[in-house]
């Protein structure tokens, strides 16, 4: 474990910290085979760990691996135990580590269900089954499976249920058994009942089937945000942390595997105890924690991990380069194509979470209530306060929640920083309530925190225990299901804000914020990961980048879009949404990438644009499809891409902004790649993308093959620093420039050695820091910001910089520089960006 007296959130010192990881998306198209001849070319690239998405047993058919089904067995797709094994050896064996995604929130509901070992086994024997305990559902009850095309009464009146036997593959000890089938449907039956008639069999059983739309008032069983194949589990249990955890632990301490990234955190009962237990069972391995991070805030000091995954500095990256000037532009575009939708990103973001605690996660604010309910009706003193206005009062708490939960412990004084924020949450709600429901809030946050109430009750009973527990899970499911779900696909005031953990609200980040922000999280999570495009980001770090763009040319944006929407009226949808509208002009122009070898196309732009309109959930939704208007907007988009007219306005618009876009693209993956502790590169963004929201990010990437990623990196590789390089070429060469030299100077970015000191510069167009070791600046990096405001006052004219003194060497070009105050144009020229490294004795 970390010594005493070290910084709690670096791994052990036995332990490896990665440096720069290379995030791979494992599956049928890329198994652990495949994998291993990549190694080559990611040594090459200058990458120091492999990061994979998740390795076990995952439901037939996954494309992304968080649909775990059985923990005790790696993906046979991928190729097995064997097949990982043998990664990570040649992996080792070339220096570079392994990191690999973990999923404790949660487990599949598989079709058929016995793909689910632990699953079937609790459906089939129920509180009799060994693993009773795993699934987050109120002991005894029978779980509810709404997998019913129509309702009960209907399926059994039409025989759509039938009962046979069946060797069930999860268990073949067991011989044939009985089951109960609806189409691809399959369920256990408990001992003894098979030869009962239907009806009476169905109330035997230890779960309930019933019609789909049951579940979202009436599911008994926690799940991930409101997907029902997703059941959580109970990690909090110590049997269960160890039945789910045990091959991962065992791949950990044979030397397998060397790190960890958790997913979800926040769904547990207990995100701080888990990762406690966690690095206690790893000896203090290397973890990050996938935390959506609020705007102000920071990780908890007592978290066990070395940080998170990095949602919290990408968005910071992209709104350093969002100039400030075109909110209004932008804003009144937003006006005019949405009509009546309201322009205050607050109320769009509480309407849409309202609708999400009144729709698809209603079973478990009913259930919270339910609760809640129960523990003050028991109690003389708190029996007045109403179902109504207990519900009422936890309706508004959840929606006036700016994070995704607060951390309070039952049975344990709540830590003074977690309970300021419930109280804020509180006074924020209590804004939107009746002065007759004030008790009830105030008693609510009681409640919540653990303190005393009614006739004095001891305030760690099982129910408060639960109900404090509850709300927080709740909590979190709403904001994302409501926020990043919902309202950042009804918020197209600049798309590339709403992005995982982004603040949309906030447009323009200023550089002093930027720095304030890097320097703590420096001091605190020196080992954190900093990422830019990821399996769960919105729109790839080269989308975002060209929608960034726009608020540098937010006029000419809005004139552009008035000319496309005239020469297309012709085919424009007659009702179409304007919200999507807007969504579509944005999306169109992310993607747009002349001469780029990973072009839009109408088939991937349609899928998008669908899926975003049923999650904006106004006019289409996932449960009730407008099959007519999607199909509407598909051909739409499809036509926009095919017509010259549209591609000669917007090459045109391309030509205009083409520096600033090379600038920003390039820029933002300097610094990914410089600016705090474990730099992430997505599989595939060491050139550009044109990635949407996933399943689209998580297409195959050609390596091999002359124009794949593996001959383009022997090409810049020898090529001399040319500013006519093609965009794929540069962002390429600096990619590998600066894996190699974080590869060379390891303590510099990573680690306890590792610092972060704000340079001063005299204009904002630069942001520029030093990257220290032992407290000595080692590598400087200064990048362009808001090009275009650059240019308008003349380029750097006299603006300077005050570098660290000594020599320096520009690692991009070579150039060799001298510290103290100097002219930024005589520093970074017309480049985007520029890093500078002091020379090392032995080099």
């Amino acid at each position: 474990m970390t010594a005493p007296g070290s910084n709690p959130h670096l791994p052990a010192p036995e332990r490896r910290t990665p440096v720069t990881t290379y995030r791979l998306q494992l599956g049928e198209s890329l198994t652990f085979a495949d994998a291993r001849a990549l190694l080559p070319y990611l040594r090459q690239l200058g990458v120091t760990d492999l990061y994979l998405s998740p390795v076990l047993a995952a439901s037939p058919g996954s494309t992304h691996g968080y649909d775990v089904v059985d923990h005790t067995h790696i993906s046979a797709v991928m190729g097995g135990r064997e097949g990982l094994e043998e990664l990570a050896r040649e992996a080792h064996a070339a220096g570079m580590g392994i990191v690999i995604d973990i999923v404790p929130n949660h487990m599949s509901v598989p079709t058929p269900a016995w793909h689910n070992p632990p699953l079937w086994s609790v459906l089939r024997d129920g509180t009799d089954s060994p693993y009773a305990a795993w699934f987050d559902a109120p002991a005894g009850d029978k779980l509810l499976m709404p997998v019913l095309g129509q309702r009960i009464g209907q399926v059994l009146a039409d025989g759509e249920l039938t009962v046979e036997r069946l060797a069930v593959p999860t268990e073949p000890e067991r011989g044939e058994q009985w089951v109960l089938r609806y189409y691809d449907q399959v369920f256990p039956l408990a001992p003894g009942t098979h030869d009962l008639p239907l009806p009476e069999l169905l109330g035997r059983q230890h779960y309930r089937l019933a019609y789909w739309r049951v579940g979202d008032e009436e599911l008994n069983y926690r799940r991930f945000f409101d997907i029902v194949t997703l059941a959580a589990v109970r990690v909090e249990d110590p049997e269960v942390f160890a039945g789910s955890h045990a091959l991962i632990l065992d791949l950990l301490q044979n030397g397998t595997i060397d790190a960890l990234r958790v997913d979800h955190p926040d769904g547990l009962a207990d995100p701080e105890g888990y990762l406690e237990r966690l690095s206690r069972a790893t000896a203090g391995a290397w973890i990050a924690a996938e935390k959506i991070l609020a705007p102000d805030e920071f990780l908890p000091q007592s978290w066990r991990t070395a940080g998170t995954t990095g949602y919290d500095a990408a968005w910071r990256i992209d709104q350093m380069q969002v100039d400030p000037a075109g909110v209004r532009t932008l804003g009144a575009l937003m006006r005019e194509l949405t009509g009546n939708v309201p322009l205050d990103y607050a109320r769009v973001s509480g309407d849409a979470k309202r609708e999400i605690i009144a729709g698809s996660l209603a079973s478990e604010v009913n259930r919270l209530v339910d609760l809640l309910h129960a523990f003050t009706s028991r109690d003389l003193y708190l029996s007045d306060h109403t179902f109504r206005d207990l519900r009422a009062c936890v309706v508004e708490l959840l929606v006036a929640a700016d994070r995704y939960r607060a951390y309070v412990l039952p049975g344990r004084q709540a830590d003074p920083e977690q309970a300021a924020v419930l109280r804020e949450t509180a006074e924020r709600a209590r804004a939107t309530l009746d002065t007759d429901q004030y008790p009830t809030l105030d008693l609510v946050v009681a409640i919540l925190l653990g303190e005393q109430v009614g006739a004095g009750e001891p305030s760690d009973t099982p129910e408060r225990a639960e109900i404090i527990t509850r709300f927080q899970q709740v909590c979190g499911a709403v904001t994302a299901k409501g926020v990043e779900d919902t309202t950042f696909y009804r918020w197209t005031h600049l798309t590339s804000l709403t992005e995982v953990g982004g603040d949309p609200a906030g447009f323009a980040l200023p550089a002093d914020e930027a720095h304030a922000w890097a320097q703590r999280v420096q001091h605190d999570w020196p080992a954190t990961m900093v990422t830019s495009t990821t399996h769960d980001t919105k729109r790839s770090e080269d989308v975002r980048a060209r929608i960034d763009v726009l608020a540098s040319y937010s006029s000419e944006w809005v004139e552009l879009v008035h000319r496309l929407r005239d020469l297309t009226a012709g085919i424009r949808p007659a009702d179409m949404d304007g919200v999507t509208e807007n969504l579509l002009w944005q999306t169109l122009w992310g993607t747009w990438a002349p001469g780029s070898a990973d072009p839009m196309t109408g088939e991937r732009l349609g899928a998008y644009l669908i899926k975003a309109a049923r999650e904006q959930k106004s006019w289409t939704t996932w449960t009730a499809p407008d099959t007519v208007r999607e199909d509407q907007l598909a051909h739409y988009a499809a036509a926009l891409l095919a017509r010259a007219d549209v591609a000669e306005e917007l090459n045109e618009f391309a030509a205009l902004t083409a520096r600033a876009v090379r600038d920003t693209i390039l820029a933002n993956k300097a610094m990914t790649l410089t600016w705090l502790g474990v730099a992430d590169v997505y599989q595939g963004s060491e050139v550009t993308r044109t990635s949407l929201v996933d399943p689209d990010n998580r297409r195959p990437v050609a390596y091999a093959g002359a124009a794949g990623l593996q001959t383009a990196l022997e090409r810049v590789s020898q090529a001399p620093t040319d500013a006519a390089m093609s965009l794929d070429d540069a962002k390429l060469r600096l990619t590998s420039q600066l894996c190699r030299l974080r590869a060379d100077r390891p303590d510099t970015f990573v680690g306890s050695r590792s610092g972060y000191r704000a340079l001063p510069t005299t204009t904002a167009c630069a942001f520029a820091y030093a990257r220290l070791l032992d407290e000595e600046a080692d590598v400087v990096v200064v990048v362009r910001r808001l090009g275009r405001r650059l240019e308008r006052l003349g380029g750097w004219g006299n603006h300077t910089i005050v570098l660290p003194q000594g020599k320096w060497t520009d690692v991009l070009t070579g150039a060799e520089v001298t510290g103290g105050t100097r002219l930024l144009g005589e520093v970074v020229g017309d480049e985007p960006v520029a890093v500078l490294a002091r020379p090392r004795a032995d080099a």
